[in-house]
């Protein structure tokens, strides 16, 4: 049972990033990458030490900002490289050490680079799971099922701001 939950799980990740996310992000130029299409959007952008940064506040007010492609893809990008160190890897992250990127080139290699880390993660614990269940059929990895499903909800739903982004963009001819 827990090798089908857990390859429906992965296999929807999968063919949703390879068949929907992957190919909305093509042909994606700069100006789309950080339009801002209304005022006050949360984006990424360099401070004054010219350090890119990442628009954030604790507690997100209420209604939260619009965000750009850019702040959607580096969030993602970031989530994903994060749950994989910590799930699968050295916990210890430096967030002063992460590259935001301000380039529709850079954001979408960066969004890949978490993903794959992501991704790797999940299958070398899947290997180690599947040899552990071989050994004690009693080990399950339900622990797990939470953390992957919700990954998979972020992925998508943010995906889906990226691609309403994306298609608002066009439709606008990039005017707010």
């Amino acid at each position: 049972m827990a090798n089908e939950w857990r390859d429906a799980v992965i296999g929807q990740l999968d063919w949703y990033w390879s068949k929907v996310f992957r190919p909305r992000l093509a042909s994606m130029e700069d100006e789309e990458y950080l339009w801002e299409p209304v005022e006050g959007c949360w984006t990424v952008r360099p401070d004054a030490g010219g350090r890119t940064v990442i628009d954030w506040q604790f507690p997100e007010p209420e209604p939260a900002p619009v965000t750009t492609i850019a702040w959607r893809l580096c969030h993602l990008g970031t989530t994903l490289a994060q749950r994989a160190r910590f799930h699968f890897g050295d916990p210890a992250m430096d967030e002063g050490a992460t590259f935001l990127p301000l380039t529709s080139g850079d954001g979408v290699a960066f969004v890949e680079e978490g993903f794959e880390a992501w991704r790797s993660g999940i299958e070398a614990w899947r290997s180690g799971v599947e040899e552990a269940e071989s050994n004690a059929p009693s080990t399950t990895p339900h622990d797990m099922a939470a953390v992957l499903v919700h990954m998979n909800r972020e992925v998508i739903h943010h995906a889906a701001e990226v691609a309403l982004l994306r298609d608002l963009y066009r439709h606008s001819a990039g005017r707010a």
